[in-house]
């Protein structure tokens, strides 16, 4: 069974930082592509971030270059490093592998 977990959420204000971190576990015999969602209330769940086993990277048009996407298959987890947040930025980000596994999410709150 796969699973993935998140962590470094918090509340910050319009400007700041943070790392998300997603560690997954499992019966897992490929590299596969991780990638990071964010959801609001009331929103559909949209792609900020999404990474390959190669390091290729792509990211939403709305992260601006603010956000870095990066991966580390030894420790099987997968960092979200968000700059210049913004309050529009407020959601649950929720880690993805393969396209298939999804963690439970982390509360990134943009708040002054």
């Amino acid at each position: 069974q796969v699973q993935l977990v998140e962590s470094g959420g918090g509340v910050v204000q319009p400007g700041g930082s943070l790392k998300l971190s997603c560690v997954y576990s499992g019966s897992i015999f490929s590299i596969y592509d991780l990638a990071w969602y964010r959801q609001s209330p009331g929103e559909q769940r949209e792609m900020v971030a999404h990474i390959t086993g190669e390091r290729v990277t792509r990211y939403a048009d709305f992260v601006k270059g603010r956000f870095t996407i990066s991966r580390d298959n030894d420790k099987k987890m997968v960092y979200l490093q968000m700059n210049n947040l913004e309050p529009e930025d407020t959601a649950v980000y929720i880690c993805n592998l393969g396209g298939t596994y999804w963690g439970q999410g982390t509360q990134v709150t943009v708040s002054s």
